[in-house]
């Protein structure tokens, strides 16, 4: 049986860890991994709340989801030269920034880091793809003394593009937090077919729906986990056929109430979804 959670945002830092965790534990969810684009946040002090939380309540945080500042443009036009380490001016400021988050994770006992690349470059002659894979190993080489793993969140490069990109940085300690929806939100791919060029590194999950973009500019819709384009059933019952035994961490892009409702359907739906499995 796959632990089902939830993917937590840590957008204020007094956030109360151990309610939000007696939440997931409500929901009949035991895992979690936590977002925060905010590099401050990362203090002892928060180290040990996280720790102490997850101690009492017996929730596990399956991977830090670590942001970077400033704060790009999500779309198509803008989002090349705003998101991620790909943009030369951005790129050490940012690296810095996710070793930051790769070094609170170590303090709270999570091997698994993950963030958004950017959009890599097709070209692997491209300058910027270059400084990129080059970055990227750094912070590889960083992470390996303390037995931790970078994770590329996938959606705004093509498959092919990040099967080369893993194979160009070369190291053992590199692999994917697959994200169901996000090749279908960029136009980028189909999340199934997707598991056939680089399922071999796919260690963590969001599960998440969506919709095609309608136009050239913008990225499509986010919706509730299985009323999208991703084809959940199928990308489920393929992780299962290559052997992935990680958690099944649901992601909803709302907040409030509706969220909720959303993650508790997506919970049922995964469970049915296993029942076939």
């Amino acid at each position: 049986m796959h632990h089902i959670g939830v993917l937590i945002v840590w957008s204020e830092y007094n956030l109360d860890f151990n309610k939000r965790f007696k939440d997931l534990l409500e929901m009949e969810l035991d895992c979690c991994q936590i977002s925060c684009w905010h590099p401050e946040f990362y203090t002892d002090e928060a180290a040990e709340r996280i720790k102490a939380a997850a101690a009492e309540t017996g929730v596990t945080v399956t991977a830090l989801w670590a942001g970077w500042t400033p704060a790009g443009e999500w779309n198509i036009q803008f989002g090349p030269q705003t998101l991620g380490l790909v943009p030369a001016a951005y790129r050490e400021h940012r690296l810095a920034e996710v070793k930051a988050g790769a070094d609170f994770a170590y303090k709270i006992g999570v091997s698994d880091v993950v963030t958004h690349v950017g959009f890599l470059p097709e070209t692997p002659d491209n300058p910027d793809y270059i400084g990129t894979v080059a970055a990227l190993r750094n912070l590889c080489r960083h992470l390996a003394p303390r037995n931790q793993n970078f994770l590329f969140e996938t959606g705004q490069e093509t498959p092919m593009t990040m099967l080369r990109t893993i194979e160009m940085i070369g190291m053992p300690n590199v692999g994917i937090n697959f994200d169901t929806a996000n090749l279908i939100l960029y136009g980028r791919g189909n999340s199934v077919d997707a598991i056939e060029v680089f399922g071999k590194y796919v260690r963590n999950l969001h599960l998440k729906d969506g919709n095609l973009p309608t136009d050239g500019m913008n990225l499509g819709r986010e919706v509730p986990l299985g009323t999208g384009r991703a084809n959940i059933p199928q990308v489920l019952k393929r992780l299962e056929e290559i052997g992935y035994q990680g958690p099944w961490i649901i992601e909803r892009e709302i907040t409030g109430e509706q969220q909720r409702k959303d993650i508790a359907a997506g919970r049922d739906l995964l469970r049915e979804i296993e029942k076939t499995l």
